[in-house]
């Protein structure tokens, strides 16, 4: 075999820009098409964000103004602005940002001298200007490249800084901003800085009570078992209740104003000082598990230079909190213990409903215990020689962690389908799960039927979320049934099973469905994959004369071969979410319950217009 050639020619050196856009996901993690809460789009809506944020925290500009129309994103704050002198600099030379100057941002939320840099890379449009002293200055970019750079002028503008920017849709294929996504991140943000306002498209969003606010607009009161119990600190805020009908723990974590939705140390510590805290409270050595069941907590700490598990910052690596303090550990767990104790001392009636709800956790614990000792024995097995499910190489150890992220199981039925999908798929970062027919209506079932039922008991033991979603195996649950009647059947009984023993699976954005095309429209030079009857339409007019036309029944009938350009970069996703004006209780209820006269009125007024849609 010829040795290759290694010579000076062979040498290159990437400037910022290329760097960047050869390896985005060095700096802002997957790319996606915004049907996923941490993809590329939102990274990049967050990184400007962040910079406001700071502005705020330094007592500069009390209201962020937001606009998305479309592709084109706008973000103003009203802070001190970029020295002007430094405007071009800022978002456009790496290692360059006030973030490395501790007096003025002690803790920051931003990427140091990375995050606007890499916004600006990534857009085919990226217009920077800021406003201070009576001036005005600005610079347009495109894909990082200067192409306006006007001297400053004199200006009546409110001081502050805004950017303007349009994603690259050749690195984000297909991309939208979806406002859930949107406003549940600013709603975080408000959260998280009491007296901050952000006016999104000409919604606003505020908050006084921080983490407190969080829960309660996250939770029913009704589901409420007795009210938040919110504590703060100078460097930490907590906000704990227990839920009335939820199964699992919930959390929401935050370091620096960063959703941290993989937890890390600070997470660790709180889940361990909770259970520490209430052991001595009652004096009793009650299971971990029975404390924690059902509970829906936050937690926000304040670190001097955190360390991220990832660039994207959604797992805390840090151990210490920094300027003198003790480690972060240490820290948490001497805050809970004080503050939860002397609270419960406080509040008889609030610590005897917690008493009494662990004891009902013990009692429903033990009841299980041998369902749950046999059931992880059948997964155990199961694992070892069942074809259910089909592992990706993250966990078989073949491929680093670090692209968790990107991990997707789909749920399959039948055997065709999951073949088709098995041998078409990324098999470093996609699995698929293999059921056996219909799954059972979970609605009004109780947790023993996940450990009975074997496809709930092998399902729960490939995401492995029995008690909580800190060790969720795959970042993306994908059901992929066929676009029918019975597929779309084995859609909302797998939805029920979700909702009702896991419904944080939902709330943290990891269900969804996979869209698959209806029609394949193709001549002798072109294929075109159409998911919608407007799609065939236009796809014939364009292929004209006469091409060839196929109607996709199910999954099955899609080859290997044509199935990987589904599920590979051009993936379509639809995100399962939840509406905020039913609670999960009343969604079940109504889809699942008896069937009322609401339900059928329901059910007749959506077919009717889905048939005009077919008509048109």
């Amino acid at each position: 075999m010829p040795q290759a050639k290694y010579t000076e020619e062979n040498i290159r050196s990437l400037d910022w820009k290329e760097h960047i856009r050869m390896r985005p996901g060095m700096y802002i993690g997957k790319l996606g098409d915004g049907s996923s809460p941490d993809d590329g789009i939102y990274i990049l809506l967050k990184e400007v964000i962040d910079n406001c944020i700071d502005e705020f925290v330094m007592g500069a500009g009390k209201t962020i103004e937001i606009r998305i129309k479309e592709k084109e994103v706008r973000v103003r704050d009203f802070g001190r602005g970029i020295p002007l002198g430094k405007v071009v600099d800022v978002v456009s030379k790496m290692n360059t940002g006030g973030k490395y100057d501790s007096r003025a941002f002690k803790k920051s939320v931003g990427l140091n001298g990375v995050g606007t840099k890499a916004v600006n890379a990534l857009s085919t449009y990226f217009k920077v200007e800021s406003v201070r002293e009576n001036k005005m200055k600005t610079a347009e970019f495109s894909l990082g490249e200067l192409t306006a750079n006007p001297d400053p002028e004199e200006t009546t503008k409110r001081k502050g800084t805004k950017v303007t920017f349009i994603p690259d849709e050749g690195i984000f294929k297909h991309y939208k901003y979806r406002n859930e996504y949107v406003e549940k991140m600013l709603r975080n943000y408000v959260y998280l800085n009491p007296g901050l306002t952000i006016d999104f498209n000409g919604e606003k969003f505020h908050s006084e009570n921080g983490l407190k606010d969080l829960l309660e607009d996250n939770m029913s009161q009704d589901d409420m078992l007795y009210p938040i119990i919110h504590l703060k600190g100078d460097d930490i805020e907590v906000g704990i209740t227990h839920s009335r009908t939820q199964y699992s723990e919930e959390y929401h974590s935050f370091v620096n104003g960063q959703n941290t939705t993989q937890g890390g140390t600070h997470q660790a510590a709180f889940r361990e000082s909770l259970v520490k805290t209430i052991r001595e409270f009652y004096g009793k050595n009650y299971d971990a598990s029975d404390v924690r069941k059902s509970i829906v907590s936050a937690i926000s700490i304040k670190v001097m230079e955190p360390v991220f598990e990832s660039q994207t910052k959604t797992k805390l690596g840090s151990t210490e909190m920094g300027g003198g303090l003790p480690t972060v550990r240490t820290y948490i767990n001497d805050f809970v213990k004080t503050q939860l104790d002397n609270f419960l001392h406080k509040n008889p009636q609030v610590a005897e409903k917690i008493q009494k709800k662990i004891q009902q956790a013990e009692k429903e614990r033990k009841e299980l215990s041998g369902i749950r000792k046999l059931a992880r024995e059948r997964a155990k097995k199961a694992s070892l020689h069942n074809k259910k499910l089909r592992d990706c190489r993250v966990h078989l150890g073949d491929t680093k962690n670090e692209r968790s992220l990107e991990t997707t199981l789909f749920i399959t039925e039948g055997d065709s389908a999951s073949g088709s999908i098995t041998k078409s798929r990324d098999v470093n970062t996609q699995a698929v799960f293999s059921l056996k027919g219909k799954p059972l209506n979970s609605y009004g079932l109780t947790k023993k039927i996940v450990y009975e039922n074997e496809e709930f008991n092998l399902l729960q033991a490939a995401l492995n979320i029995e008690d909580s979603l800190e060790d969720l195996r795959y970042n993306n649950i994908v059901i992929a049934t066929d676009a029918d009647v019975d597929g779309m059947h084995i859609r909302l009984l797998l939805i029920t099973f979700f909702l009702q023993f896991f419904p944080e699976l939902i709330k943290e954005g990891h269900l969804y469905i996979l869209q698959t095309p209806l029609f394949r429209v193709r001549n002798k030079k072109e294929t075109i994959y159409c998911y919608s009857e407007e799609e065939r339409v236009n796809a014939i007019e364009k292929l004209k004369p006469k091409p060839e036309i196929t109607r996709f029944k199910g999954l099955g009938e899609i080859s290997p071969d044509e199935f990987k350009h589904f599920i590979g970069e051009d993936i379509r996703l639809d995100p399962v979410m939840l509406d905020k004006a039913m609670s999960i209780d009343e969604l079940l209820s109504f889809y699942m319950g008896k069937n009322t006269p609401d339900r059928q009125e329901f059910i007749i007024n959506n077919l009717k217009v889905e048939l005009d849609k077919v008509e048109d």
